[in-house]
């Protein structure tokens, strides 16, 4: 019988919570909840905290934790979440994890995947993607065959966001606002860790082995 995981993954941008949060949620058949999707599902289906956000989003304002935590309340409410579920981006702050207890949803599991600023900034840096067709490349790790080129003959691009000067400043966002996560998880009793390795299947071994999935 599969464990019930009701997991949230910590990370800094770009350590490859995302990549874990699929491995995870296509092993065990339970939703990924990224909380930018989820406030873009609620606009869309028009609810109440959707239209609040959208008002917010609107005028060129953040989205307020009240709102923020009212969506992911409702989200982690719904059926297919009943068996398990994978928070990725929430909860960013220590008042935002106080929330999620607040709503007493049961988290067995919280997971940290640890990856050097060095280490990210080279990653991040040294991507480039296809506007045309999406390929991703890296110029180290996987270069396209054709240069600057995708293989489908389309120049490749930097993302904005993948700007060194930008990672960085993320980066530091995170080290401020959400590490502290880790101490407040850590007295609980929840906290594992995994160390992000050079092979994606390394770091995916490593992650079922401390959520006790293999």
């Amino acid at each position: 019988m599969k464990r019930i995981l009701k997991l949230i993954l910590l990370g800094a941008p770009g350590a490859g919570k995302g990549t874990q949060a699929e491995k995870i949620s296509s092993a065990l058949s339970i939703p990924t909840i990224s909380t930018g999707a989820i406030i873009r599902e609620a606009i869309a289906s028009g609810t109440e905290m959707g239209k609040s956000a959208r008002s917010f989003i609107e005028r060129g304002a953040l989205v307020p934790d009240e709102v923020v935590i009212g969506i992911v309340r409702d989200r982690l409410a719904e059926a297919d979440c009943q068996n398990g579920f994978i928070l990725d981006g929430f909860p960013r702050t220590v008042p935002q994890a106080e929330a999620l207890d607040a709503m007493n949803v049961g988290i067995t599991d919280v997971l940290s995947i640890e990856v050097s600023d060095e280490r990210i900034i080279d990653r991040m840096s040294g991507r480039r993607v296809c506007k045309k067709c999406g390929a991703t490349y890296h110029v180290t790790s996987n270069p396209s065959p054709r240069g600057d080129l995708c293989a489908c003959e389309e120049p490749l691009t930097v993302r904005a966001d993948d700007d060194p000067a930008v990672v960085r400043s993320r980066l530091a966002v995170y080290h401020e606002q959400t590490e502290p996560l880790k101490e407040y998880y850590d007295r609980k009793g929840l906290l594992r860790t995994v160390i992000g390795q050079e092979k994606l299947e390394d770091t995916t071994a490593l992650t079922f082995g401390a959520l006790r999935l293999i």
